[in-house]
């Protein structure tokens, strides 16, 4: 890192000269789930140029955040994933999305990730509703898959096969909001075309319903 911004020993500050520049910390985010190639993290970001997540990777890679390296054959290609330390972030990151979700701003909307869905699955569980059930369950997103684990009040979500798991969903990132957190019937999406289950249907429609939206913050 050549720059100081701030000239501020506090951590925050420090903190915001390595991920504050614009889409920085939306890198870190498409890579809390494993290493992603570059076209990879452009079509999770469709907003950001070539030319300025190159620079932004450049930078994670300096500070210690981001590193590259080549898979062996026979995928032979260049992949970036989080550091030991850059995995440090997902607490972190996890908190802000959560605070910053209270904002009566926030516009549902707009384009959402695969990662985003997943991590928002993490974020937004609650843990009272679970009690001492342990489901697997495959999300299919387009042509990414992903596994979310319960157990012990916990969701450990990862990018893998969706083969051996309890039950299945598949559809658009987007079209799992209404029915996750909007309160949206399963059967309903399905019907839309917006979703599809297979699997036991019976711990899809009750894992739909493990998480809510944080309560909106009172405008004063």
């Amino acid at each position: 890192m050549e720059k100081r911004w701030y000239d501020d020993a506090c951590g925050a500050a420090l903190g915001m000269e390595f991920v504050g520049e614009r889409w920085a910390l939306l890198i870190m985010r498409e890579l809390l789930l494993g290493p992603r190639r570059f076209g990879e993290l452009r079509a999770g970001l469709p907003g950001l140029s070539a030319n300025i997540l190159t620079q932004r990777l450049a930078s994670l890679e300096a500070s210690g955040i981001v590193r590259r390296y080549k898979l062996p054959s026979p995928a032979n290609v260049q992949v970036y994933e989080l550091t030991a330390w850059g995995r440090e972030s997902e607490p972190v990151i996890l908190a802000l999305a959560r605070w910053a979700l209270r904002s009566p701003t926030h516009d549902p909307s707009l384009p959402f990730s695969a990662v985003s869905l997943l991590l928002s699955l993490r974020m937004l569980l609650v843990p009272g509703r679970v009690g001492a059930w342990r489901v697997a369950v495959g999300i299919r997103v387009g042509e990414e898959t992903f596994v979310a684990r319960l157990g012990d009040g916990e969701l450990r979500v990862a990018r893998g096969s969706v083969e051996g798991a309890d039950t299945v969903l598949s559809g658009g990132a987007s079209a799992f909001l209404p029915v996750v957190y909007g309160g949206m019937p399963l059967a309903a999406a399905e019907a839309a075309g917006m979703l599809r289950v297979e699997g036991n249907r019976a711990a899809a429609e009750r894992f739909v319903t493990l998480f809510a939206l944080p309560d909106k913050v009172a405008v004063e």
